[in-house]
């Protein structure tokens, strides 16, 4: 069975999320530079079956556009020409970072690791998207 792999998109960094083949569980995977997106999902798409590709939409606590909205809709629509055999689909993304900052500490996770958001955070904000889009099918 194919992967699901959710994107947390970031100005500077990108958090990406991958479920197990059974698409049971989501796990985070890698954290990259932001400019570095599409070669990577390029890659990964090359070397692993993925039937979909989910886009955490952040929006305010209203529900109204964020300054990210209008970035995240426009690699939507990147995503949708450079694959379109893929399902592209938005979860809402609000409270992920908290969330994920709570299940880090949850964990155990030391205030070292969570301080390098650069990687942590990012991936396992990812991954909270990816099981909000798991328990939304």
């Amino acid at each position: 069975m194919p992967r699901v792999l959710a994107i947390d998109l970031g100005t500077k960094r990108t958090g990406l999320a991958v479920t197990d083949p059974l698409q049971i569980v989501a796990n985070p995977l890698e954290t990259i530079e932001t400019g570095q997106l599409m070669l990577f999902l390029k890659a990964y798409c090359a070397k692993e079956e993925v039937e979909a590709l989910v886009l955490g939409l952040p929006t305010r606590l209203n529900g109204e556009d964020n300054e990210m909205t209008p970035k995240v809709l426009k690699l939507k629509g990147e995503l949708e020409k450079v694959f379109p055999d893929k399902k592209i689909a938005l979860v809402d993304e609000r409270f992920t970072s908290k969330t994920a900052m709570q299940s880090m500490i949850a964990m155990g996770s030391k205030k070292k690791d969570r301080r390098e958001k650069a990687g942590n955070l990012d991936k396992v904000s990812a991954a909270i998207i990816l099981q909000s889009y798991l328990e939304q099918k």
